[in-house]
């Protein structure tokens, strides 16, 4: 049998931390705390300790690479869990902190003591986990919940932009694993979804998980144990209702997710099983009496791959260039707060403060283009894999992936191991977009990693059979 264990860390910050992040906000820091930011840990090994794997799911927008290599080292320091063996996945909420320097000054100087404490946080969490651990069975089920869309509408003249495109792709699956112990109890519940947390946007002024913090809390409550929310395949996928500073928008969309997830999960068991019938008792009908057998044992297999891939990058910008760019709209955008309060006219400086901030930041990373080496990792858990790619892959990515993998189950998502920016499909290159114009990545990565993704499955199920 496996082993698995939960824990949970508040990685709240503090009020006043530079909040948000949207262009077309007016306010810097957070004014307060609708729901607490978390570090969900389930940590999973053999029966032996030999092989050992953990998720971590954590409330912020996005994890640097740099953050995010800092923040396993730390974790993988403290457990002995091999860097690559740990998934550090992040809801991408958009109502949490500016995960980086920007163009937002007020609070920014609480950024960095805060991003320090989650990687000392999370490690703890996985020390509990670690020692919490008890025999467990693992199943996948599937579900559907429609609070989804593709974001990428467009005008009459054919310009994209982000909103609800009713006839555009959509993934509206909800994939469940439930981690139950030998007493059929529940552990630990594992949901995934594609969806934008942009729930709550420029108005909101409020730290909050978004969507996936209420879907938590309803599945916890209704199943029991601890529940994880990984983001799936969410890059031209937003929520039907979003852009809003109305918090009851967001709790009712994670509460009707996290009602079809427990709805799922309540129905689920980790023991394959055939009915049998006992015998035909007489009564006023004749009454069948039946007795649900194991019929077999589940699969306890566990396995990892973590490899890089060389990805294409697009022709980008000098870095001194759009390092200048980005110098100039701050300045002009702290020259406009300063002389007046009228929202309109912030708006107007702060959107593109935020535009040559993408900018920077794929110039940071990618300089001025080639290619990059991007890593691709599965975990294979009992009969389901876990894939994860550090971008926002656009929803066909996940669904090809699942569709063409050789698991039972597959559960796919990007937002993990770093941050790279958009993956969009080829098909979206000539539609443009603000997918399409801050991704770092040339047409045909998608389907690169599509691939690349797809022959990591197969060779972690060719070797455990």
């Amino acid at each position: 049998m496996l082993i698995a264990g939960t824990a949970r860390a508040d990685i709240t910050p503090p009020d006043g931390i530079a909040h948000g992040g949207w262009g077309a906000q007016t306010h810097q820091g957070a004014e307060g705390v609708d729901m607490p930011l978390y570090c969900t840990v389930l940590y999973v090994s053999d029966e032996d300790g030999n092989a050992e794997l953990a998720i971590l799911d954590i409330d912020t927008g996005t994890i640097s690479v740099k953050r995010d290599l800092q923040l396993r080292e730390t974790v993988s320091s403290a457990s002995g869990i091999p860097p690559e063996n740990l998934r550090v996945a992040y809801t991408h909420t958009h109502s949490g902190p500016v995960t980086g320097v920007s163009w937002i000054v007020e609070g920014a100087d609480l950024i960095e003591p805060w991003l320090d404490s989650i990687p000392v946080k999370a490690a703890s969490a996985l020390k509990t986990a670690k020692e919490n651990a008890k025999k467990c069975r693992v199943t996948t089920a599937s579900g559907n919940c429609e609070i989804n869309v593709n974001r990428r509408p467009q005008t009459e003249d054919g310009t994209r932009y982000t909103g609800r495109d009713w006839d555009g792709f959509v993934d509206s699956e909800v994939l469940v694993t439930a981690f139950d112990d030998e007493d059929g109890e529940p552990l630990a519940t594992i949901v995934n979804y594609a969806c934008h947390p942009t729930i709550m946007a420029q108005d909101n002024r409020l730290i909050t998980p978004d969507y996936p913090g209420m879907t938590r809390k309803v599945v916890e409550e209704n199943v029991g144990g601890i529940c994880l929310f990984l983001q799936g395949a969410a890059g031209n996928i937003g929520p039907i209702d979003g852009f809003t500073g109305d918090l009851a928008v967001y709790r009712r969309a994670g509460h009707r997710l996290g009602l079809e997830a427990s709805r799922v999960r309540l129905g689920m068991d980790t023991v394959p099983r055939k009915e049998r019938l006992v015998k035909i008792e007489p009564s006023g009908a004749d009454l069948g009496l039946y007795v649900d057998d194991q019929s077999g044992e589940p699969d306890d297999r566990l396995g990892i791959s973590y490899e890089t891939i060389t990805m294409p990058v697009k022709e980008l910008p000098p870095p001194e260039q759009v390092r200048a760019e980005f110098h100039a709209a701050q300045q002009h955008l702290e020259q406009v707060r300063s002389r007046t309060s009228d929202i309109e006219e912030i708006k107007k400086a702060a959107f593109p403060s935020k535009r040559a901030y993408i900018a920077q930041n794929l110039a940071e990373v990618f300089g001025t283009g080639g290619s990059v080496q991007l890593p691709v990792q599965v975990m294979r858990i009992g009969n389901t894999a876990f894939v994860a790619l550090p971008v926002e892959p656009f929803a066909e990515i996940g669904v090809e992936v699942k569709r063409r993998s050789s698991a039972d189950w597959t559960v796919f998502g990007g937002y993990s191991n770093g941050y790279y920016g958009y993956m969009p499909m080829r098909y979206a290159y000539p539609e443009g977009g603000y997918e399409v114009t801050t991704s770092p990545f040339a047409p045909g990565a998608a389907e690169q990693a599509i691939d690349a993704c797809v022959q990591a499955i197969d060779a972690i199920w060719q070797n455990s059979l």
